[in-house]
């Protein structure tokens, strides 16, 4: 069953990297050649032939949803081939392949690279990767997509949450205050960002 389920996981991940990120040639071989080469780590060191015991999964297989993928359909469409990226991105979050959930939404921005919502999820995804903590590759994401749609409120947003996720919240309550300023009163997004600038303000050091 060991063998089937490696076979298995490596065939899901290159059918979505093929399917959901354009990802062609040799990119895609190689993908294909890490995924080989950890199952023959497997075969080397493991041992798969042994008969399976049922085992309480550990508690950090498994993480948690982030706050982007939580809240991002109240700034950004939900169909839509895009979605679809970013849906595959979290489901990679959740199994704690940011590296995969990063090179889906590269491999989109290929095909797609004036996706403000792509460049938004690349800036969580490289967040994420760096363990909440905002790179320069991360933060030049979330101004590439305020540049390229400068009325949508999803890039100002999500650099505002991931500031504040970081510890900076200035920045986050300066983000985000320049944001409300330019909302219109009846927004259906606008109770979310006084929600969060409300908490962080309450938070922040006077």
């Amino acid at each position: 069953m060991g063998w089937l389920f490696l076979f298995g996981f490596a065939v899901i991940v290159l059918a979505i990297l093929w399917r959901f990120a354009g990802m062609r040639g040799s990119a895609l071989e190689l993908v294909g050649a890490a995924l080989l080469l950890g199952i023959t780590g497997y075969a080397w060191q493991g041992t798969p032939g042994l008969p399976g015991k049922p085992t309480a999964p550990p508690a950090e297989a498994r993480q948690p949803d982030s706050r982007f993928a939580l809240e991002r359909a109240s700034f950004i469409d939900r169909f839509g081939s895009d979605a679809q990226v970013l849906d595959a991105a979290d489901a990679m979050h959740r199994q704690g392949l940011e590296a995969y959930g990063i090179a889906l939404i590269r491999g989109a921005l290929d095909k797609h690279p004036n996706s403000a919502d792509l460049w938004v999820g690349m800036g969580n995804a490289l967040t994420l990767h760096a363990n909440g903590m905002i790179t320069p590759a991360a933060q030049l994401a979330f101004e590439r997509a305020a540049k390229i749609a400068p009325d949508h409120p999803g890039p100002p947003y999500f650099m505002g949450l991931a500031y504040a996720q970081a510890g900076q919240t200035e920045r986050a309550i300066a983000i985000w205050r320049a944001l409300l300023a330019r909302t219109p009163a009846n927004a259906p997004w606008r109770a979310n960002v006084e929600q969060r600038l409300a908490e962080v303000q309450a938070q922040s050091p006077q």
